[in-house]
């Protein structure tokens, strides 16, 4: 096995392929305390990829609820287990502090003949694509009232194809048909290449990854990488009603820029974070954590950087570069890989130019009850 840097964890580890980063990694940050579990996002990409015979069960996008909702049952508990727990710790690196995973990483825990540590679902596991939803942990008693944290809470965790940049898909597949692509960093499969081995679903630790009985081969998200080519974002994002999506690209930390919108969120301000980062696989869809939610439960998510997430992140009324980013998503349907703040406006920018101008402020007009020129009296009914 090679040994390749996850900055993720904070330190190498080991993988199947030697280090190979894209000339740029396509990259998401979901807003979690925006999403409202309306499905639109599931039904857009439903309705665009996988319509056909032997797809009825795949659910590329898909939103849960939290803590109970899994889709397979189980896809992360299981693995969790068999993992059992993590450990971190805070390090020094080059005169900064860094969190330190200190565990072991899917496959570094992979038994002998196995190259990832992995759990094939079974067919009943994909029966239930609705199970926990809105079933809250905890229970609500009379006269109980609202207080950060929660002590009887919900969230919703919308979830697509991380194209991970050390996938477990890629490294378990023996027929070397799921490969990224360096141009942008989407992982892919080779239909022509697949024999059905369902490796790749074992792998996967997202359970990301599908198996069409009716082609014997493997399905998975894409990105929508037609309309990431024509500089749009995927489906999912552009159909979001609560506007909690973010397309674009990530750097490294070394290489990080304040004016790129995903670079901003994941290592400048550090609000945005990786989804189980100690299976290892550097997951490049990252999450702003529910606020309202004990820390206990999404620290074991998102990693040991939740605390400072939602501090910053409930101080974005406070912080108006912050504040206007967030603004940006769901307002056009275009990539934006560049942005800046402009007084009280927020512009979002790619390689030919201004895309949009957002208001940090909407403004508010307050009519009087009697229109003195019509001399009637205005009411709030329709």
């Amino acid at each position: 096995m090679a040994r390749v840097y996850n900055w993720q964890l904070g330190r190498q580890m080991s993988y199947w392929y030697p280090e190979s980063r894209p000339q740029r990694q396509f990259a998401a940050v979901f807003d979690t305390n925006k999403c409202i579990a309306c499905q639109t996002c599931t039904l857009a990409c439903k309705t665009t990829w996988t319509s056909g015979v032997g797809q009825e069960y795949m659910l590329w996008n898909n939103v849960e609820t939290k803590p109970y909702g899994f889709y397979p049952l189980g896809w992360d508990l299981k693995l969790l287990d068999m993992l059992e727990g993590q450990k971190w710790s805070e390090r020094e690196y080059e005169g900064q502090k860094i969190n330190h995973y200190d565990g072991s990483t899917i496959f570094e825990s992979a038994p002998a003949g196995e190259r990832v540590l992995g759990w094939r679902p079974e067919d009943q596991d994909y029966s239930y694509p609705n199970v926990g939803e809105d079933d809250c942990a905890g229970q609500v008693d009379g006269g109980a009232s609202f207080s950060m944290e929660h002590m009887a809470w919900f969230f919703y965790l919308a979830r697509i194809c991380n194209h991970c940049t050390y996938p477990a898909c890629l490294s378990s597949c023996p027929r070397g048909s799921i490969y990224k692509r360096p141009e942008d960093g989407i992982v892919l499969v080779d239909q022509g290449r697949c024999r059905g081995y369902q490796e790749c679903v074992k792998a996967c630790p997202y359970k990301k990854v599908f198996f069409n009985p009716m082609t014997g081969t493997s399905e998975k998200c894409i990105a929508c990488f037609p309309k990431i080519e024509s500089g749009l974002q995927p489906q999912c994002f552009v159909n979001c009603i609560g506007k909690i999506r973010l397309a674009g690209w990530i750097s490294t930390p070394d290489k990080a820029r304040p004016d790129n919108p995903i670079d901003y969120l994941v290592h400048i301000r550090k609000i945005a974070l990786p989804l189980f980062p100690q299976f290892g696989l550097e997951p490049n869809v990252y999450y702003i954590p529910p606020v309202h939610v004990p820390q206990s439960f999404t620290r074991q998510m998102f990693g040991p950087g939740v605390a400072e997430a939602v501090s910053a992140y409930r101080n974005a009324a406070n912080d108006p570069d912050l504040a206007g980013l967030l603004s940006l998503f769901g307002s056009t349907e275009m990539m934006v890989p560049r942005w800046k703040r402009q007084g009280e406006q927020v512009v979002g920018m790619n390689e030919g130019g201004e895309i949009l101008r957002v208001p940090l402020t909407e403004p508010v007009h307050i009519r009087p009850a009697y229109d003195r020129l019509y001399q009637i009296s205005r009411t709030n009914c329709p």
